[in-house]
């Protein structure tokens, strides 16, 4: 062996730590920090995130009304507007979130999110209550049976229909009832909003 190929031999650590040091600055995106995750990037995103969940429930409900001719009851129609309200609260933040006042206006909406899916917990648990008997159901809401085609088109005519009972479970799926699958929901989705909130977004 010769002094050249001794040095070839010396140089071969430096070229080997050279190619490490290239692979690991390929190893993450640019743009991304390695320590940034999916919990990171739902934060950064949530409210897009909850306006998505938002729409997915009420898309649910519809479902259920016209494919399934399961008629909602009067808890069933306000349990759908705290949706259409905290959804439209999701949308502002997701248009601001493109504006100078984002970073102003997150943690406030963040937070009302939070309080409005927590709102809808809390009356869906009223319901889920009704229907299994632990305490009455509004007095408006406990005559009536299934609203039928005849009853619907009687309705589109002027006249009044019975709603459909709140206190009877229509529809239910490993125990609990459409109003009970709410109530989990909607509180998990009031803790991830709580979480959101009080989370700084990522840098």
């Amino acid at each position: 062996m010769t002094i050249e190929n001794v040095g070839e031999v010396g140089n071969v650590e430096p070229q080997v730590t050279e190619i490490r040091a290239t692979g690991s600055a390929h190893a993450t995106p640019a743009g991304l920090s390695p320590t940034r995750g999916a919990l990171d990037l739902a934060v950064d995103h949530w409210p897009l995130l909850a306006l998505l969940a938002c729409v997915f429930m009420l898309g649910t409900a519809h479902a259920f009304e016209t494919f399934g001719k399961l008629a909602p009851c009067l808890l069933c129609l306000k349990q759908r507007e705290v949706y259409w309200v905290t959804g439209t609260v999701a949308l502002v933040g997701v248009v601001l979130s493109r504006t100078a006042w984002a970073q102003r206006v997150r943690q406030p909406l963040i937070l009302l999110l939070a309080l409005g899916f927590l709102y809808g917990a809390g009356l869906a648990t009223y319901h889920a209550g009704a229907e299994w008997k632990w305490w009455p159901g509004p007095a408006a809401c406990a005559a009536g049976g299934a609203a039928s085609a005849s009853d619907l088109v009687a309705l589109l005519k002027g006249a009044k229909i019975a709603a459909p009972s709140c206190d009877k479970a229509v529809w239910v799926f490993l125990g609990l009832s459409m109003a009970g699958w709410n109530a989990v929901i909607s509180l998990g989705l009031a803790i991830a909003s709580a979480y959101a909130g009080l989370r700084r977004k990522a840098a």
